[in-house]
């Protein structure tokens, strides 16, 4: 697809790029294009080499095959990020690697100072100075670990946009902002748009593709399936060509398995009566029972994480009684949950899931491990067993169960934590944002599992920032606010609107 006008001339051409790992053919003969002043969404399933590609173009990975081509520069060859660099290529990762104990300033020209011969007065003008062009709520002098997320981010497309990157790359940058923060980020993503900065934006958010983007290009196994005009393609098409299948309406997820209300499921499982924790957590009741999936929501630090913290005991508990099938246990630490048959999957895979150098299986046999003791190692045909039967039962994408875990992609990670506790056979199972971050295919698969689980009789609390998610797969809902409890939502109660007006009016009492 070419670029309509003068302005948005081509700035960046990939032909036929290829690119093979021992085992896996990452990339066969995709190619990419980026117009000037264009915000360009890279779409596909986890695994289908959006990564892959990004990392050829920023020299992280060197490409087997295909040529890229630059405006003004031909073709070039990008042997590392300093060449991408240089070459005008910038990238903002998911997870943000500035240094938090630092400045703005020094953030935004760490590697580019004089050392000792540094005219700070300067740098941190310049620095305030960018800040203001680009709308930025920040000072050049205050410490970086006190912006929020949000601020951080920007500083640092900042620091790309003062380096003079032509091509910005945006990786999942808006998965841990709320609303506002988005729009914020919008908002400085238009004006560098504007100005002529190209940008490649790498979300799994159907909606924000919608609001900001220009174009779409979809990959699939490595492939590259077509470059889309926003308007001219439908969500439902998108979601069609990244699965590579027509889809049903992903409200039918909860027709297909049922997830049994609280009528209808059985005994309480887990019951909690004024439990809290040093995170803050007021103190709250919560029951749930065999066969139930239910969740906790509300707005982004409104609790919900902390209050299954709380339940796990992964949180310091500072009161309040719990009981396993009425009979009262003591739950202060996860060993202790482990113990009474609840697992869970925590909100960030990366810091408190994965261990990313240890194998897939290693990684899945470990709750199973710790409980039995790492004096009493399983077989290594236990171990082979255990982890080939999970890589077959979750659909894990891996070259073996002996690749390590961190070099797979994160749908995939997120299935092995997943079949960690599963092999526990647990009672019940608390999922923390188990679908964030991923593709919608793998999201269905995970609802589908998680319903299925229900059926067959485990207890399940599952945790979403998307509220449709939530609702297609929750029987019963906690709603939180500010860390404590204002409302519980079921049957046709459980609606987006009647979720806003408990978080909005709710727990009036509490105040």
């Amino acid at each position: 697809m070419r670029c309509e006008t003068v302005s948005e001339q081509t700035i960046l051409k990939m032909r036929n790029i290829d690119k093979t790992f021992p085992g896996v053919r990452a990339l066969s003969g995709v190619d990419f294009s980026l117009c000037k002043g264009e915000i360009h969404a890279l779409m596909g399933e986890n695994g289908a080499g959006k990564s892959t590609l990004i990392k050829v173009l920023t020299g992280v990975y060197e490409k087997d095959g295909g040529t890229i081509e630059l405006e003004g520069q031909g073709e070039v060859h990008i042997h590392s990020p300093e060449d991408a660099q240089k070459h005008g290529i910038s990238t903002v990762y998911q997870e943000i690697t500035l240094c938090p104990n630092l400045t703005v300033a020094e953030n935004m020209y760490i590697g580019r100072t004089a050392g000792m011969f540094t005219n700070w007065k300067k740098i941190n003008a310049d620095a305030d100075r960018i800040l203001r062009q680009l709308d930025i709520p920040a000072k050049a002098t205050q410490q970086l670990a006190s912006c929020s997320i949000a601020v951080q981010q920007m500083v640092a497309i900042a620091r790309a946009v003062d380096m003079e990157c032509k091509v910005l790359i945006l990786d999942e940058p808006t998965s841990s902002l709320d609303e506002q923060e988005v729009q914020k980020l919008f908002g400085l993503m238009r004006d560098l748009r504007k100005n002529g900065v190209g940008i490649i934006f790498v979300t799994h958010f159907l909606d924000q593709v919608y609001e900001v983007c220009d174009k779409i290009t979809v990959l699939r196994d490595g492939q590259l399936v077509g470059e889309y005009k926003i308007s001219e393609l439908p969500r439902v098409q998108l979601v069609a060509k990244m699965l590579g299948k027509e889809m049903d309406d992903l409200s039918d997820i909860k027709g297909e398995s049922g997830s049994a209300d609280e009528a209808q499921a059985g005994e309480v499982v887990y019951e909690a009566e004024g439990l809290e924790s040093a995170a803050g957590v007021r103190p709250f009741d919560f029951h749930i029972r065999k066969g139930e999936v239910n969740g906790f929501t509300g707005l982004l630090g409104s609790g919900r994480s902390e209050s299954v913290r709380a339940i796990f005991g992964a949180d310091r508990v500072t009161g309040g009684k719990v009981k396993m099938h009425g009979r009262e246990v003591k739950i202060s630490n996860p060993y202790e949950a482990m113990k009474n048959g609840i697992a869970y999957l925590p909100e960030d895979r990366k810091v408190d899931g994965i261990v990313g150098d240890l194998s897939v299986k290693e990684n899945i046999i470990l709750a199973l491990q710790v409980m039995k003791g790492f004096f009493k190692p399983f077989t290594k045909a236990e171990a082979n067993a255990f982890a080939d039967e999970y890589i077959k039962k979750l659909n894990i994408k891996t070259a073996s169960a002996e690749t390590p875990v961190k070099s797979l992609s994160g749908g995939n990670q997120q299935k092995v934590i997943l079949a960690r506790w599963l092999l526990m056979h647990p009672e019940y199972l608390i999922l923390d944002e188990p679908t964030r971050g991923i593709d919608i295919g793998t999201k269905v698969d995970i609802q589908k599992l998680v319903l299925e689980l229900a059926s067959e009789g485990m207890a399940v609390t599952f945790i979403s920032s998307e509220t449709d998610e939530m609702l297609r797969t929750c029987s019963r809902l906690i709603v939180m606010r500010d860390r404590h409890v204002v409302g519980e939502l079921k049957g046709d109660e459980l609606t987006q609107s009647m979720i806003m007006s408990t978080i909005a009016g709710g727990g009036e009492e509490h105040e």
